[in-house]
């Protein structure tokens, strides 16, 4: 996908994400992180918005944490919220298309990566903020969300952080009934993932590329599991991420 694009989708999924918490309240439970109430959202992507804006901003070239949460709740939260993804917005529209700062997987650019990841962080706390509100869930592009499935395999799961670790080398076939399918070498390494069917499969996910995902990241379950199940509940287990 190009940087445009990318950049779109953190604008439209922000205010998505602004409006359904603002409806739901920012005391109510979000069903996908049982341990959060919308404010913990909230002050959560509102804090990462900001941290990743000032890495362009400011051309930080190495690691920095992240800012102190706010002390506020309610209707307070939530502007300080739509401020922050205002100025992310901004920021990746008018960063030049060579700056140098600091990330954290790989990517064509600094911009390209931080454009990507902030797509990606705002679209999965979006239905975050939209399961706490209940009703019907705004749509996902099916590229975006092939887009997507890639950060995670190509991306964050080769990294050594990776959890997703078997003593026993495994095969996990993710197979997008509508796209793409990608095998991913489980050992006790980092997973290795590949593009199509590259080896017999001991577990095979399967769906629509929206619905795998929302599972991927671990916010429905997998739409269809084939093999052996022990592989889908190794992902869904140990698959939490680790930023930077």
């Amino acid at each position: 996908m190009e940087i445009s694009e990318h950049i779109q989708i953190v604008a439209d999924e922000g205010q998505l994400l602004a409006r359904a918490a603002a409806e739901a309240g920012t005391d109510a439970k979000v069903p996908t992180c049982p341990d959060w109430q919308v404010r913990d959202l909230l002050r959560h992507v509102g804090m990462v918005h900001r941290w990743a804006a000032a890495f362009l901003a400011e051309r930080r070239t190495s690691y920095r944490l992240g800012g102190e949460l706010p002390d506020l709740d309610g209707d307070a939260l939530v502007e300080w919220f739509r401020e922050g993804h205002v100025a992310l917005v901004a920021t990746l529209e008018s960063a030049p298309p060579d700056v140098e700062c600091w990330t954290f997987l790989p990517a064509s650019s600094p911009l390209a990566f931080w454009a990507r990841r902030q797509a990606n962080e705002t679209t999965v706390h979006r239905v975050d903020a939209e399961s706490a509100r209940g009703g019907t869930p705004s749509p996902l592009d099916a590229a975006f969300a092939v887009d997507g499935i890639e950060e995670l395999l190509f991306g964050f799961h080769a990294r050594e952080k990776s959890r997703v670790r078997s003593a026993v080398p495994r095969v996990l076939r993710v197979r997008a009934t509508d796209g793409p399918t990608w095998t991913v070498r489980l050992s006790d390494g980092p997973p290795a993932a590949e593009h199509g069917a590259t080896a017999p499969a001991d577990c095979e996910v399967s769906g629509p590329a929206t619905r795998l995902y929302l599972a991927l990241w671990n916010r429905l379950p997998f739409p269809e599991v084939t093999g052996d199940t022990a592989l889908a509940a190794l992902w869904r287990e140990r698959s939490a991420i680790v930023m930077g």
